[in-house]
């Protein structure tokens, strides 16, 4: 029997990156510099990945406020034509002709 399993793509994409990050900086400490040039480059990478997660997560912010937005006007149209509906059949019933 196979157990199978499945990892979420926010997931992958974590490791993915932390992956990376480990590698960029394994790779910096065994390059042929110096210690100083090596933490100001180690420096840069971390201002960068600090400045890309940031615009990141506000792209993400606003797709999933738009999203958020989306769902409640539908939400709301349908609670309104329930609404509708309700009053029809209520008037129906005490309107009988």
């Amino acid at each position: 029997m196979s157990d199978e399993r499945c990892c979420s793509s926010g997931g992958v994409l974590l490791a993915f990156l932390a992956g990376g990050l480990v590698g960029a900086g394994i790779a910096l400490l065994y390059a042929p510099v110096s210690g100083r040039e090596a933490r100001e480059r180690l420096g840069g990478m971390a201002g960068d990945f600090r400045k890309k997660a940031e615009e990141w997560t506000g792209d993400v912010k606003q797709k999933v406020d738009g999203f958020i937005e989306e769902e409640r006007s539908v939400i709301k149209a349908a609670y309104d034509a329930g609404r509708e509906a309700m009053a029809r059949e209520k008037a129906r019933f005490e309107n009988p002709q």
